[in-house]
């Protein structure tokens, strides 16, 4: 049974739901091109959108059936928790036969896993409003579940579109670069000239001196 005062957020998280969902359409036919590719890439990206997908849709999904009169929330947060965790082994297994270790593969797998413990928290949630339906602790969990999985669709989505990324690590890495630049090329090469002339004009400077 949804409390009457969490009625009033599942309405308006169907409705931001469904606007985000629209959102990602509209995405997924901007970056129509980069999905099409059949190198690594483009299986990446293909994850990405499904993911948004798969969160948004989940989000959607809870809200409109926790709407309907009787007890509806339950069973549905338990089915797309489940069809939730099958996507997520899929594209784990789709990254794994990739078979790239880059930090953008490994960010990736990181984000499909706190999916997973979403869903994964879910699903546990779902069966204990199945079981005790007059339990509201599990309901607002599962309200708190549905912000995480718009985050993590909002989040998949800006990359899937290419949104500008400023990562901490890599801000510190140029900071130190351009204190410290690379020598340029001449510059490495004329350092030997150079060590030789002071060693000669030394050598003459002490035969002088009879040194």
């Amino acid at each position: 049974m949804v409390p009457e005062d969490i009625r009033d957020f599942f309405v308006a998280s169907a409705g931001v739901a469904g606007a985000l969902i629209g959102l990602l359409f509209v995405a997924i036919s901007v970056s129509s091109e980069r999905l099409r590719r059949e190198e690594a890439g483009g299986q990446v990206h293909r994850i990405r959108a499904f993911a948004a997908f798969t969160a948004f849709t989940n989000a959607l999904a809870v809200s409109l059936f926790s709407l309907v009169p009787g007890e509806k929330i339950g069973p549905t947060s338990v089915s797309v928790a489940a069809s939730g965790l099958v996507f997520v082994a899929a594209a784990l297994l789709s990254l794994i036969r990739l078979r790239l270790v880059r930090w953008a593969i490994i960010r990736d797998a990181l984000f499909l896993v706190g999916l997973a413990v979403v869903f994964v928290l879910q699903l546990i949630e779902g069966v204990g409003i199945i079981a005790d339906p007059g339990n509201s602790g599990d309901v607002n969990t599962i309200a708190i579940l549905v912000i995480c999985c718009f985050l993590v669709g909002i989040i998949r989505a800006w990359e899937l579109i290419g949104g500008p990324s400023i990562g901490f690590t890599h801000e510190v890495t140029a900071l130190v670069r351009s204190r410290h630049p690379d020598p340029e090329p001449g510059d490495e090469e004329s350092l030997p000239g150079s060590l030789v002339s002071s060693t000669t004009k030394l050598a003459r400077g002490r035969r002088d001196t009879g040194e």
